[in-house]
């Protein structure tokens, strides 16, 4: 009943920009923190952004001064804008989003699909 939903990925030369969207929809009662988390090819998932409630950041080490996320509470929207992309960034991009249903107490994790990021020339 609560769709979170990737959009912005693609392929990308070194040294350019993306910017990726996760819309969540469905039976919202309130989002708490949303974030961006990444695996790339035999790695672990790690964390890219987050972003609370109120509004603070939290962004991983090497992404530091090159992302800079962002969410639009109206719309339910969170954003990636990714500068100064390396090889290294190539990766499935998830969105997560912490959310607590209409009707319900419990707050509950929900993962969109994930979108593609290649950075290759």
């Amino acid at each position: 009943q609560v769709q979170v939903v990737e959009s912005g990925g693609g392929l990308v030369q070194p040294g350019g920009s993306l910017r990726l969207s996760c819309a969540a929809s469905g039976n919202i009662g309130h989002i708490y923190d949303m974030g961006w988390y990444r695996q790339g090819p035999g790695k672990q998932r790690e964390l890219v952004a987050a972003m609370a409630g109120g509004g603070s950041t939290n962004y991983g080490d090497s992404v530091k001064g090159r992302f800079t996320i962002s969410r639009d509470n109206a719309k339910n929207t969170l954003y990636l804008q990714m500068n100064s992309l390396e090889p290294e960034d190539t990766a499935v991009y998830f969105c997560n989003a912490v959310i607590r249903q209409i009707g319900r107490i419990l707050r509950e994790d929900y993962w969109g699909q994930g979108t593609q990021v290649v950075v290759s020339s």
